[in-house]
């Protein structure tokens, strides 16, 4: 059985970026994280001479609601790796402190005086692989609608608890970033009955094409929509789009990230000529207009429950 968490590099690749992340929205609302577990350039071992392009990365990142985001990253060498081989199940990266398994991750960083460190363990009931394009890239969704537990600290503040917070566990992979993109993920908590969700993904390929989709995950079905028709505005984080299913189920969605908790990192290019930005908002609303025939149309909301990371 597969698990979309499987290892796609083989540690020889000169030319390849792949990477596990996590992004939890905390239950109380103070904020969320976000850990990433990057594998980069392994067999040129990163990009040599560039202290912040190596090989072996783990990067955490607090969003505090209403506040600044504080990113924290520390590299290591391609020998402190333990990684599962291609292809094989269960999967595993583990490096230093830190590691992230098929239903759990944890890490221990110390970066510019600060201290962090989690211990997470989720689920979820829905997977989805959102683009697959062989040796150019994919994206794959393991946990889409992930139920946290555990404890984070960061500097000697605790987060914990049984839940923690709701989120998704991604991984992507590719032998370059794409030129531009657009993606998110939204979570929308519902009294009594399964949590909804929706991923959407808009990114450039080759010969001027352009790859676009969105999975949404709602009462127990999957409906994905493929032409969607988007208004895209990266400088105020915001991005609207609407399609039908050939059923006649329709979605309209708005993804508002504007706000204090948009971070800009730089993403070393795998040809390491350089580096480009990253904006990424953690604590972005959403909201959602369904409608299918027969049924009265329902709208769903969630203040912070969403990711949106613009490129380009």
């Amino acid at each position: 059985m597969t698990t979309l968490n499987e290892v796609f590099s083989k540690l020889s690749v000169r030319r390849r970026y792949e990477v596990w992340f996590v992004r939890v929205g905390l239950a109380d609302d103070c904020g969320a994280w976000w850990f990433r577990y990057l594998l980069m350039n392994p067999g040129r071992t990163g990009c040599v001479g560039n202290p912040q392009a190596k090989p072996v990365q783990v990067w955490a990142t607090w969003f505090p609601a209403g506040g600044k985001p504080q990113t924290f990253i520390q590299g290591f060498p391609l020998q402190g790796l333990d990684l599962s081989r291609k292809g094989q199940t269960p999967f595993h990266f583990r490096v230093g402190d830190s590691e992230i398994e098929e239903d759990s991750c944890r890490g221990a960083l110390q970066v510019d005086g600060h201290a962090v460190t989690w211990n997470l363990r989720y689920r979820s009931t829905f997977r989805v692989t959102l683009s697959n394009k062989g040796w150019i890239g994919f994206s794959r969704t393991p946990h889409s609608d992930a139920f946290f537990s555990g404890q984070i600290t960061l500097d000697g503040r605790s987060f914990a608890g049984s839940p923690l917070g709701a989120g998704v566990q991604g991984h992507n992979c590719g032998y370059r970033h794409r030129n531009f993109w657009s993606w998110a993920h939204a979570y929308f908590t519902r009294t009594g009955i399964p949590p909804t969700t929706l991923e959407a993904l808009v990114y450039e390929m080759p010969f001027g094409l352009v790859f676009r989709k969105a999975v949404l995950w709602h009462d127990g079905q999957q409906h994905v929509f493929r032409n969607l028709q988007e208004t895209r505005d990266r400088d105020n984080m915001h991005w609207k789009f609407q399609s039908a299913t050939r059923n006649g189920f329709r979605l309209a969605a708005a993804i508002d990230g504007r706000g204090p908790s948009v971070h800009r990192l730089p993403y070393i290019k795998t040809d390491c000529s350089g580096s480009f930005e990253v904006a990424n908002n953690s604590l972005a609303s959403a909201s959602l207009l369904l409608e299918s025939p027969g049924s009265p149309a329902e709208r769903l909301e969630t203040a912070a429950g969403a990711v949106l990371e613009m490129v380009g």
